[in-house]
């Protein structure tokens, strides 16, 4: 993506079903799990560089004995940063135990930190506020009773943040902050403490308050705890929790739009965001590593046992489509051919904006996530070679010209864009934004014939169109080619979202920018103050007023608006921009058909007042986030 946006958390929980004892014996090693959730999470760093956090918690210990521990990091290498320190608690035991601490479970666990049972990891990936220690997963809500201790992390947004801050208020809480994580965290954790109280009160006069406190620990119903605490949630999110006396779950929204898969044998059980991550981390075959379902959890007990329960009644499933376009790594069998499988579907278009005239085109993309689309274009080329060869010699008429040239030709292929400096463009403010772009690509040259050639580029999406006009364009341009043409495998992206990607301010979407110029040209700006004035009079409305910026215009208006835009007075070559269309998208992409940022269908009613309220936003000049 070359207007790279901010984006997807990453998660991690590995819960180990039996005593650390029998990893040492099978294994040899007293960081099994600790060396797993390593992988884990560095097989997940496409989705956070923010910053990382593990916390780790340990069963059964004796009282007067830490059994959480925590780590968080915003370093550049946060995940070695951590894991280099939990190292150092290995390598100090060893020295303290000898022995035992290489062969000794028990032992471990009563003088080491990052010994225990259950693991949770986060990789963070901010989308909004600073980057600090403090903004970190996994977040704690502590207790001096076991039960009552909350871990949590997540990859999610709440678009009704507001209204769960509220109630906290109601029931007469004093929370410390606005942010949806630690509201979230808070309302689980709020009961939580119910469901401890109700266990308490349940079995207060058959036993003592040292026994009740093993009492609640083996009878807490965490699915009773998610049911409660999930109900008023309006978003997208895949939330991972622990609970200090071992439990612990992950929890799905009701429309799928956050991924979450577990794999679990008699040893462990392991949730991750990806897939490829779990398969990298335990070597086991893809067709063993399940999804959770959309409104459920899984809900690990105290004594290991575990189910997936349902949580809230599923909804249409609407799993984000830009995790299989973009977030999610590739390395996942299903991904990348659904990646070939979009770059294939451009081939009508490209064809017509190079009026058929391969043999003056030259392909590329632009790194590195357009990689397997670009593979996927080409296949489709050569499909569509091998057809019209079908043609012509099945015609049964003399071939004018040279058979073996006919026979023979291939598309003609270049890596033409590199990117020269790692740097992340999208987090630099506004006013730097520009200057930084303009040193990010650089190209290859001697390879274009100068003004006979067409260059077709592809990328996995276009957001702002930034990069492209004060990078990419210019670059591409020095080449002198007769003309560049940029191809999304993405659609145009023309809504908010806010279940997890950071896109909620209108104005920075090239295509939105496009619609807005075309109802200038036409006359037609008074759409958006009746666009406006419906969206102030029903801030709570149900229904995405904001489409009615759209609906005067075709996709290919938008698209040669778009081409316009990016195009700059010093580009001497002509400029094309072709989307992927939405119905092509759901065809490459049958399982994901969360699409709202292209369609501005929303799985849930926050949704819509998101993109109804970022729209005011724009009207009114404020810059700030929708949600």
């Amino acid at each position: 993506m070359s207007d790279a946006i901010k984006h997807e958390c990453g998660i991690a929980l590995i819960r180990l079903r039996k005593p650390v004892q029998y990893y040492i014996d099978t294994y040899g090693t007293t960081a099994f799990a600790a060396n797993r959730l390593y992988v884990l999470m560095q097989k997940q760093l496409n989705r956070g560089q923010d910053g990382a956090g593990v916390a780790n918690i340990k069963i059964g210990t004796k009282p007067g004995t830490r059994y959480i521990s925590r780590y968080r990091s915003v370093e550049p290498s946060a995940v070695n940063d951590i894991f280099d320190k939990i190292n150092s608690k290995f390598k100090k035991a060893k020295k303290l135990g000898g022995k035992k601490a290489l062969t000794d479970g028990d032992w471990l666990k009563e003088n080491m930190a990052f010994s225990g049972e259950v693991w949770l990891g986060h990789l963070r990936y901010g989308t909004h506020g600073e980057n600090s220690i403090e903004t970190c997963h996994p977040f704690l809500k502590q207790n001096n009773w076991r039960s009552r201790n909350l871990v949590m992390a997540g990859n999610f947004n709440m678009t009704n943040n507001e209204e769960l801050f509220g109630r906290l208020v109601e029931l007469g809480q004093h929370p410390k902050e606005k942010t949806d994580t630690v509201t979230v965290m808070e309302k689980i954790g709020h009961f939580l403490d119910e469901e401890n109280q109700r266990i308490f009160d349940q079995f207060k006069e058959e036993f003592s308050n040292q026994e009740l406190t093993h009492v609640i620990e083996d009878k807490l119903d965490v699915g009773r705890i998610l049911r409660r605490s999930c109900r008023d949630f309006d978003g997208g999110y895949a939330m991972a929790g622990m609970i200090g006396n071992g439990s612990a779950f992950v929890v799905r929204d009701p429309s799928g739009i956050r991924p979450a898969f577990y794999y679990a044998d008699d040893e462990v059980v392991v949730v991750a965001s990806e897939k490829p991550a779990i398969k990298s981390a335990f070597n086991i075959d893809f067709k063993a590593i399940k999804e959770i379902k959309p409104g459920h959890a899984i809900v690990i007990n105290k004594d290991g046992s575990f189910s997936e329960e349902e949580i809230l009644p599923a909804r249409e499933k609407k799993s984000c489509s830009f995790e299989r376009i973009y977030f999610s790594r590739g390395t996942d069998p299903d991904i990348y051919q659904e990646r070939k499988n979009l770059g294939k579907a451009l081939i009508p278009q490209i064809l017509k904006a190079i009026d058929f005239d391969l043999k003056n085109s030259v392909f590329s993309y632009i790194p590195n996530t357009a990689e397997t689309a670009f593979l996927g274009m080409i296949e489709g080329l050569d499909e569509y070679l091998v057809a019209k060869r079908k043609e012509v010699l099945l015609d049964g008429k003399p071939h004018v010209g040279d058979l073996e040239e006919l026979l023979s030709f291939r598309p003609r292929v270049e890596k033409l864009v590199s990117k020269d400096v790692k740097l992340r463009t999208f987090i630099a403010s506004d006013a730097d934004r520009d200057s930084m772009v303009a040193s990010v690509y650089d190209t290859t040259y001697e390879v274009i014939r100068p003004g006979i050639d067409t260059l077709v580029v592809i990328d996995d999406s276009i957001v702002r169109g930034t990069t492209l006009e004060k990078s990419i364009l210019t670059t591409l341009d020095r080449l002198n080619p007769k003309r560049i043409v940029i191809v999304s495998s993405a659609p145009q992206i023309r809504f908010p979202d806010c279940y997890g990607i950071d896109m909620s301010r209108m104005r920075e979407f090239v295509a939105f920018r496009a619609a807005i110029e075309l109802l200038k040209d036409k006359g037609m700006e008074k759409t958006l103050d009746q666009v406006y004035a419906q969206c102030v009079a029903n801030p709570n409305h149900t229904e995405n007023f904001v489409k009615q910026v759209y609906a005067p215009f075709s996709e290919e208006e938008i698209s040669n608006k778009v081409a316009e835009i990016v195009t700059t007075f010093d580009i001497k070559a002509e400029v094309r921009v072709i989307f992927q269309t939405v119905e092509s998208l759901h065809r490459c992409i049958p399982e994901h058909t969360g699409d709202w940022y292209f369609t501005g269908d929303y799985p849930t009613s926050g949704g819509t007042r998101v993109v109804n309220k970022a729209f005011v936003n724009y009207m009114e000049g404020k810059t700030v986030r929708s949600y």
